[in-house]
């Protein structure tokens, strides 16, 4: 009769253990059903699902300067500005491509800053096919969440099992310590085009 409890014990305490292994070590929905990367480098021109990108240039700078409202700005940050150029367009129908993040090395995600929502040449990009756009997409990063960066484009932010563009930052001019290498200490959003990176 002990030896049968004891079995009985065994069991069960297998069981639970299995059981929350499984419960652990299954993937999250939100896993399942994100969006499917397409790993590329910069002046690579990926193709996902429903456009097309190629990273053109990516400048750092401290302060952004811009018109707003018929008022220039001057616009601070307490990391960098990170202002990246793409050129899309659309593949097969238009369509507006509207996601930007910049992954740093550590997987920290930052998303396109919203104090500049008002531009035009901000997103969401509308593009058609065979018709090329220049889209910006502007980030406040961390110094230390450069080198090694990714840039992550997608049609929509909660776009599940959609083509994500996945573009390596790895060809940015950094410094010994991750800095980068050019640093403007003022990039004019509507003059004309500044940096070499």
């Amino acid at each position: 009769m002990k030896i049968r409890a004891i079995g009985n014990l065994l069991i069960l305490c297998t069981t639970v253990a299995l059981s929350y292994g499984m419960q652990v070590s299954k993937p999250h929905y939100a896993e399942l059903t994100a969006p499917i990367p397409l790993d590329g480098a910069m002046h690579d021109t990926m193709r996902a699902r429903s456009f097309d990108v190629r990273l053109d240039r990516v400048v750092f700078a401290r302060t952004l300067k811009t018109e707003q409202f018929g008022q220039e700005k001057l616009l601070t940050t307490s990391g960098l500005w990170a202002v990246v150029t793409t050129n899309l367009t659309a593949t097969s129908t238009s369509t507006a491509v509207a996601d930007g993040i910049w992954q740093g090395p550590t997987g920290l995600r930052y998303r396109q800053t919203e104090r500049l929502s008002y531009r035009q040449d901000m997103p969401p990009h509308a593009v058609d096919p065979g018709l090329d756009k220049r889209g910006l997409f502007v980030f406040e990063v961390p110094q230390d969440q450069i080198r090694g960066a990714s840039l992550l484009i997608a049609e929509r932010r909660f776009g599940p099992l959609d083509a994500q563009a996945r573009i390596r930052l790895d060809t940015l001019a950094t410094g010994a310590d991750g800095q980068p290498a050019d640093v403007l200490p003022e990039y004019d959003l509507d003059g004309p085009a500044q940096g070499k990176t």
